[in-house]
């Protein structure tokens, strides 16, 4: 354990400047996913580079309480009780002009249920957001002989995305698990993209999305994965793609976005132990 003096040797842990963003438009895409388009102030326009699965950590006042603008988190959490701090709910760029500075983030709304999504429901014209970020790792490569793309509603806007980017011949297989019909999108594709909706009606997250990929005849050839979504219904595809399918660490994006019973403060608070955990078990340190 590191003593007094190791510790006021390391560089004080820096807290993220909030860019700023104004609603320009609301558009309900279907009846539980809400888009939102916003434009980032000309001063904090941010480098969203060549990911599509970039993403932004939305900042949000707790009911009552106003903190004066600019934003400043080091101010807020140093003068103000913890129980006024800000709360964070992460969502992936639908899209990104960086000429306009014009910021697309689609939500997932279930009623007053949440956070970002009732907020999202309520937005209008001139309202205006704090974020953190943008962050991201994955986008499309034009070397993998087969893309498969996968994942719950969370997932689509990083998976819709993806497939805008693939390019020209790509190969892809995409499934994406929404609560009905009336939940589909139209994607925009170009090549061999097959895109299969799954229709979860009342079973468990995931548990649909569980039984396509692991029923896939796998193409030959070097793939690249991408799934995300709903933690447990992930983990148990990484363990599929990874130990029965072979499929190297380096060609996998994979991410629990959320988890069920958990909310998201509850949910990223733990999620670094449970990522190490599913590393243990999947990479040979623990029981498969």
């Amino acid at each position: 354990m590191a003593d007094s003096a190791d510790r006021a040797q390391r560089p004080a842990r820096r807290t993220p400047t909030p860019r700023h963003a104004t609603v320009v438009h609301t558009e309900r895409l279907t009846p539980h996913m809400i888009r939102v388009v916003l434009v980032v102030d000309p001063a904090d326009r941010p480098d969203i580079g060549a990911y599509t699965d970039a993403y932004v950590k939305l900042v949000f006042a707790p009911p009552g309480v106003a903190y004066p603008e600019p934003l400043d988190l080091e101010a807020v959490r140093r003068d103000l009780p913890r129980e006024q701090w800000p709360r964070t709910r992460t969502y992936t760029v639908r899209a990104w002009d960086a000429a306009t500075g014009t910021l697309t983030v689609d939500f997932v709304h279930h009623g007053d249920e949440g956070l970002a999504g009732p907020w999202a429901a309520a937005a209008r014209p001139g309202d205006g957001i704090s974020f953190l970020g943008p962050g991201g790792g994955y986008a499309p490569d034009p070397a993998a002989d087969w893309h498969l793309l996968a994942g719950d509603e969370s997932a689509l806007p990083a998976i819709a995305a993806a497939v805008e980017q693939l390019p020209p011949g790509a190969v892809a297989k995409v499934f994406v698990e929404v609560a009905g019909p009336a939940e589909e999108q139209k994607l925009l594709v170009r090549g061999d993209v097959e895109v299969r909706w799954l229709h979860r009606g009342r079973r468990p997250v995931g548990e649909a999305l569980v039984a396509a990929v692991t029923a896939l005849d796998f193409p030959p050839g070097d793939v690249q994965v991408f799934i995300h979504g709903e933690a447990g219904a992930v983990k148990e595809l990484r363990r599929f793609v990874r130990l029965v399918r072979g499929i190297a660490r380096e060609r996998l994006s994979v991410s629990g976005y959320w988890r069920r019973g958990a909310d998201e403060d509850g949910w990223q608070s733990s999620k670094r132990e449970w990522n190490a955990e599913v590393e243990r078990e999947h990479e040979g340190g623990g029981r498969p």
